[in-house]
């Protein structure tokens, strides 16, 4: 218990009978003092937590253990757009309910490292209520680290990555990667304006489609559903569906829930505007005939891991010395997981992977005192197939296939639940040193 905050006068100094110093009303004082630092900080970090990106089940198993170090009874109720805190203090009998809509949360890795180093100065004793409290704001105002050059590039790579990962030519890839820079520009464009941020998903597909159309007149090489795929690839919730599914597994029935139908439905947006703008670009220009080019050969699957894990690191905002460490959790899932595929077939390839993910993401987090999720996380988008659940979509509603892939609806439902169930059967085997 972090007890030198709270500053008591020496009794000496005191004076009895002085009517402005009334002893118990002080100590009454402190109290309300107490639980009123105590309270602030939890729901600070409860809220920062959640915008970080935070699943549910984890956020509330960490403001529990918290909670308890503070010496306060709490209940909490996490969703992704809402956060309920109970508190209450059996030393003088106060309760505090507080409720707070809030936003969906975005990844920031390195800010939740930051945060899970300042819970452990806390409880070591090194900073003060108070100074974690002014800390907490800190981490929260922290600009990005990378700039926006850094993430124009990594949007660019890691469209070009994922149509490298999905075999199809170089002439998809090098499209891919432009097309993925004019949505950044629309990312930009949706933090300077509430209009466009309402819009950002179904207008990027929408221009990503207008231009592939367009570029396949001169180009007609190019598998134009794929680049249009693999252009919007960073708005593709696969790994929000997998959260969402941990968390329903996790008996987080809300939470899980409300976080699948949010990707169900940024899917159908992404969906919707890729169909409006192939539809006006065949009305402006036409349809080209399609010319087959050759296919990428299996090495570049290699490299497209390399430059999509190291994309996704400034993506996710990892901080540079845990790089490293996410990277290789990309190589490790991507390669257990094809060494599996082989004897096991996709969807226990994808559970041999996760399995592996898992065990490595938790001996991270023991070897070096930070959550798994930093690196986990990294690896994971490596495997979640939310471009096959678009892919499924596509097929259902135009009739068209993207990937000469057989039962790709019920092959995508095994793979996520494959994940789901390798990530609890490696926490089961090596438990995680964190809770965040």
């Amino acid at each position: 218990m972090v007890l030198s905050y709270f500053f008591i006068p020496s009794v000496s100094k005191i004076d009895y009978h002085s009517e402005q110093c009334q002893l118990p009303f002080y100590f009454a004082m402190q109290k309300t003092d107490n639980f009123y630092q105590k309270r602030r900080f939890i729901i600070k970090l409860g809220k920062a937590l959640h915008k970080l990106g935070s699943t549910a089940y984890r956020l509330e198993d960490n403001l529990l253990s918290i909670a308890k170090f503070l010496e306060l009874r709490a209940s909490f109720i996490i969703t992704p757009t809402a956060l309920t805190f109970i508190l209450s203090d059996d030393e003088d009998d106060q309760q505090y309910n507080h409720l707070v809509r809030v936003s969906p949360g975005d990844i920031d890795l390195g800010s939740l490292a930051r945060i899970d180093e300042l819970v452990d100065e806390l409880i070591d004793g090194q900073r003060t209520l108070e100074e974690a409290i002014d800390r907490l704001a800190e981490v929260k105002n922290k600009p990005a680290p990378y700039g926006t050059l850094l993430s124009f590039l990594a949007f660019g790579a890691s469209s070009g990555a994922f149509a490298m990962l999905m075999h199809t030519s170089w002439h998809d890839v090098f499209w891919s990667t432009i097309l993925g820079w004019v949505t950044f520009a629309f990312v930009l464009w949706s933090e300077r304006s509430r209009r466009m941020s309402d819009l950002l998903e179904p207008m990027a597909a929408l221009m990503a489609s207008l231009l592939a159309s367009a570029i396949s007149m001169f180009d007609p090489s190019i598998n134009i559903p794929m680049v249009i795929l693999s252009s919007i690839i960073v708005f593709i919730p696969g790994l929000s569906l997998t959260v969402g599914l941990s968390e329903l597994a996790a008996r987080h029935l809300m939470s899980g829930t409300a976080r699948i139908m949010d990707s169900i439905m940024v899917l159908f947006k992404l969906y919707f505007g890729a169909v409006l703008g192939m539809a006006l670009g065949n009305l402006m220009w036409g349809t080209a005939i399609f010319i087959p080019p050759e296919t990428m050969p299996v090495w570049t699957s290699w490299v497209a891991v390399t430059t999509l894990s190291a994309s996704l690191v400034i993506l996710f905002k990892v901080r540079l010395k845990d790089a490293p460490w996410g990277m290789i959790a990309g190589y490790i899932a991507f390669g257990v997981s094809i060494w599996a595929t082989e004897y096991l077939g996709v969807a226990l390839g994808a559970f041999v992977g996760a399995f592996a993910l898992g065990l490595y993401s938790n001996l991270f987090s023991r070897l070096m005192n930070l959550p798994s999720s930093i690196v986990r996380l990294l690896g994971l988008v490596v495997l979640v197939p939310g471009s096959k659940v678009y892919i499924g979509l596509n097929s259902a509603v135009s009739g068209q296939n993207m990937l000469n892939v057989p039962d790709l609806g019920s092959q995508t439902f095994l793979i996520f639940m494959s994940l789901v169930a390798g990530i609890i059967f490696s926490n089961a085997v090596l438990p995680h040193g964190k809770n965040l």
